[in-house]
């Protein structure tokens, strides 16, 4: 890697997710431990007041960078090794970001859940990044890493239990406690109107393999509707950010030389405590989701308050499941609200991880593939996240 001015830089560090991932830095890395970083976007005054706010030292770089100024794009990139960017919606403010990378060699760490636009960065720069050796990587926060790593950890178990994957892994939500941003709801809305003035879109977003350029395995669960699990004793319903993580985790299985199988088969689902409370659970997750497409809702830049992020939590069971009727599970859990609190610890130590523990060829990767155990590794001892399988 080319020794560059910084370690990392947070671009977009004036937004709600942004600041978060700056004031993470700023508390949690002092001294020896410090990795040299600054922080970035349009506005140097709004940059210094969010310096001042989160209490980095006062000699903390700015850097004025701007998603409509390209130019200013490559020349932050030329100066960090690893960019985190936060300036979504990434099909709207993004493409530039990840051409300046890709032409530079450098790392870039995102929180997209934009699996279209995902896709198009991959056939538009995977080769390019190969060629300089960026490491792209997308979708480092609760999409998906808590998943990816998930049905990881899940079948390193079932390897060393039975020496092969399980081919059958149910992902299911049973703990959630957390809020929104004004991001997120800006992500939604931008694929929405992308999808229906693009309808090849649909077809993208609905393809589990959508990510797998040239693969296209077995038929997959849709995870829309709500089921009954016998196996788990348990009504499910359906998750709203499955249709985003099943395609990072096929995708991790394809970059992997299909570690999981070609004949790998994932969905996940949330799940409903008892049959009463189906209409509950799947009225609350439709009220968030229509609350979010509203122009009413949360404008970027708000967010949880600390107290919400802090009371936040989560936890996923991954159940695997052998032809010959071998059992293998996993669980992953957060200690803090999955979009945000949980979130700004994961973006900021998958960067780390790029930096500092592994190598890896330039291209468009996913954390698992790329980063897999060392930022597991990483997240359990840092950023508040466990993993155990059995």
């Amino acid at each position: 890697m080319v020794k560059r001015d910084f370690d990392l830089i947070v671009y977009g560090a004036t937004g709600y997710t942004g600041r978060l991932i700056a004031e993470y830095l700023a508390t949690c890395y002092r001294g020896d431990d410090a990795p040299s970083w600054a922080i970035a976007g349009r506005s140097t005054d709004k940059l210094q007041k969010v310096r001042a706010d989160i209490g980095a030292p006062d000699d903390l770089p700015l850097v004025k960078a701007d998603a409509a100024e390209p130019a200013s794009l490559r020349s932050m990139c030329e100066r960090a090794a690893v960019i985190i960017t936060t300036v979504g919606p990434y099909q709207l403010h993004g493409p530039e970001l990840v051409a300046a990378c890709a032409a530079t060699g450098t790392g870039y760490v995102d929180l997209c859940g934009e699996p279209a636009w995902m896709r198009r960065m991959i056939d538009a720069h995977h080769d390019e990044a190969k060629r300089t050796g960026a490491r792209i990587v997308f979708s480092c926060g609760f999409d998906s890493l808590p998943f990816d790593l998930g049905v990881l950890t899940l079948q390193e178990k079932a390897r060393e239990k039975f020496g092969r994957p399980a081919r059958r892994v149910k992902a299911r939500l049973r703990k959630i406690k957390g809020g929104m941003s004004g991001g997120t709801a800006a992500s939604a809305q931008a694929t929405l109107a992308a999808a229906a003035r693009d309808p090849a879109l649909i077809r993208l977003l609905t393809d589990p393999f959508a990510l797998t350029p040239g693969f296209t395995g077995p038929s997959q669960p849709s995870g829309l509707i709500p089921e009954y699990d016998p196996s788990m004793n348990m009504w499910l319903v359906p998750f709203p950010m499955a249709p985003i993580n099943t395609k990072n985790v096929h995708r991790t299985n394809f970059l992997l030389d299909h570690l999981y199988g070609r004949d790998f088969v994932y969905d996940e689902m949330m799940v409903a405590p008892g049959f009463g409370e189906i209409a509950g659970v799947a009225t609350e997750t439709l009220t968030t989701m229509v609350s979010l497409f509203r122009t009413g809702g949360l404008k970027p830049g708000g967010g949880p308050t600390r107290e919400e992020r802090e009371k936040g939590f989560y936890e996923i069971l991954f159940l695997g499941e052998l032809p010959d009727g071998g059992r293998v599970e996993a669980v992953v859990t957060g200690d803090r609200d999955p979009g945000y609190g949980s979130t700004s610890k994961m973006i900021t130590e998958s960067a780390l991880c790029l930096v500092r523990d592994v190598q890896g060829e330039g291209g468009a990767w996913t954390p698992g593939a790329l980063m897999g155990p060392a930022l597991r590794k990483r997240l359990t001892e840092r950023a508040g996240l466990t993993f155990t399988a059995h």
